[in-house]
């Protein structure tokens, strides 16, 4: 995920090692054309990464005090929620660590700057809270074969004796492998698999998310003309079932992904599981069904993972690729690969979101001058909504969306994202409404609008959404436009307060309840009132 950091995972990697292109290049696909105007959804995940590793996001700093932290968060939390986003992808678990009290990893450094050392709260429990609070749901983000992080030049992290005596990967140093400068837990090994799983289902059964997120980090991004050394693990847990070893490796990843949804599922059926994989499945040059692509580097070929596995066998509900290119970009066209993935999904119980590359934003990308075009990411966001099978995006990352490169933030804010959405629901989890809720008399309370929303006693509603509309009747409440907002449940009997309206003028209101996978009830009444 953090390819602007990470030199190995620079582009140039990714599609073809020294290839530049000229910066006269920007030719745009012709795969769909992109509209002028905005055209607004009702239903659209949108969701920002916090990454933990390197203190790329949040902390901003490890050691900061505990106030700090909060204060950090709860900001980005703001600012993320006034653009329109109704999720929040953080990484919990970036190295083998944990952001939480765990058995299956020590404290992270990226908290205190010591692994190990107890931050003095539970930032996880905290982090949750205040994401419900905005009515946004809470992907925790886990990685999980990643034990160390490179650092510059340094050598010392793949130096297993660095680590912590009580670290995991001291405890079973036969289950680690060194590669480049890092350390990895090795996936061809079953009691890893078993150990990454329970890692996982500890913070399932104890916290109150709502999606568990990986990225792309499977078996890592190949280094040239250095093999990964798994040899014999093959030889004892594959060789007699499979006759080479990248079957064998992309079988130990499905297995994880298969194993992880099934056990997710059966402790808690609502919450989902979703992956974020590098945005090319395979090159059309080496696979006819591939995408129309020239990277370097691909999931199925080098990472071992098959995404088109997942999505075909229901592994998960949500499928993100990054796809960090620009429009028209001749080796990894982002229309193109967009395309691709739409088709990929069809008629699949899988949702897709995508992956953008805020984090690009006004930098030159292999000679391409795209990035300095303030049109590019909005471009993306547009071209996505002309796909049925578009279900939402995330972004990379949040430090870059606070710096409003271009600004793409004031955008979403104040066009793309202008009204909220509401995350589409996935019937194949559930399909059952929550009965709809009822509104007590409106009334006006000095510059606001004030009724009172109540639940029935046996309601499986999470939140509610309130509908606007002006005048004496209501409209249409699948125009997107008029969803005024949505508000957590926190009470069976809860006060909304609208502080938007405008003296003289009449509205109407209706208001939905909605459950954990987002089923929407029918509408309440009409209440009407006028501002004096």
């Amino acid at each position: 995920m953090t390819k602007r950091k990470l030199g190995s995972l620079a582009l140039t990697a990714l599609v073809g090692g020294s290839l530049l292109l000229p910066s006269n290049l920007v030719a745009r696909a012709e795969s769909q054309p992109i509209p002028q105007q905005t055209a607004y959804v009702k239903q659209e995940l949108r969701a920002t990464w916090i990454a933990s590793v390197l203190n790329i996001d949040w902390p901003s700093k490890p050691g900061l005090s505990i106030t700090t932290q909060k204060e950090e968060f709860i900001k980005y939390l703001d600012e993320q929620k006034a653009m329109g986003m109704n999720a929040v992808v953080m990484q919990i678990k970036p190295t083998a660590d944990a952001f939480y009290p765990s058995e299956y990893g020590l404290w992270s450094q990226y908290l205190t700057g010591v692994q190990g050392k107890d931050p003095g709260y539970n930032p996880l429990a905290f982090m949750i809270e205040e994401a419900h609070k905005r009515n946004m749901e809470f992907h925790a983000w886990f990685n999980p074969y990643r034990i160390t992080m490179p650092l510059g030049k340094t050598a010392e992290l793949s130096d297993l004796d660095k680590l912590p005596q009580s670290h995991p990967a001291r405890k079973h140093s036969d289950w680690v492998i060194p590669y480049g400068q890092q350390l990895y837990f090795n996936p061809g090994i079953p009691e890893v698999q078993k150990f990454v799983i329970d890692g996982i289902m500890e913070v399932v059964e104890n916290y109150d998310i709502d999606a568990v997120h990986m990225d792309d980090y499977f078996y890592p991004y190949k280094i040239a003309g250095v093999p990964f050394p798994d040899e014999d693990s093959y030889h004892r847990y594959g060789a007699s079932e499979f006759s080479n070893i990248e079957d064998w490796r992309r079988d130990n990843v499905n297995d994880l992904v298969k194993h992880i949804n099934e056990q997710i599922k059966a402790e808690k059926s609502y919450v989902k599981f979703g992956i974020s994989p590098f945005g090319v499945w395979r090159n059309k040059a080496v696979d006819p069904t591939g995408s129309d692509t020239a990277a370097g580097q691909t999931n199925y070929d080098d990472l071992y993972a098959d995404t088109r596995t997942w999505i075909n066998n229901g592994y998960i509900d949500y499928i993100a690729p990054q796809i960090y290119w620009n429009i028209g970009l001749p080796v990894a066209d982002y229309a193109k690969i967009l395309d691709w993935w739409t088709k990929e999904v069809e008629g699949k119980n899988v949702q897709l979101y995508i992956g953008q590359g805020d984090y690009k934003i006004n930098t030159e990308s292999n000679g391409v001058q795209n990035w300095f075009n303030p049109e590019e990411i909005p471009n993306q966001l547009k071209l996505n909504r002309t796909y049925k099978e578009f279900d939402g995006s995330m972004h990379f990352s949040a430090k870059d969306l606070r710096k409003n490169p271009l600004g793409i933030a004031d955008r979403l804010r104040e066009d793309i994202y202008k009204h909220p959405a509401l995350v589409p629901a996935m019937p194949w989890i559930d399909d059952h409404a929550p009965k709809a809720p009822k509104v007590g008399k409106v009334k006006q309370t000095g510059a606001e609008i004030q009724f009172e929303i109540r639940d029935h006693k046996q309601s499986d509603a999470s939140y509610y959404a309130i509908y606007r509309f002006d005048g004496k009747n209501k409209g249409n409440i699948e125009d997107s436009t008029k969803l005024l907002a949505t508000v957590h449940k926190e009470n069976k009997n809860q006060l909304f307060n609208d502080s938007t309206v405008e003296k003289g003028k009449t509205y109407t209101y209706v208001v939905t309840a909605l459950d954990r996978t987002h089923n929407e009830s029918k509408q309440t009444n009409q209440i009407k009132i006028k501002v004096r």
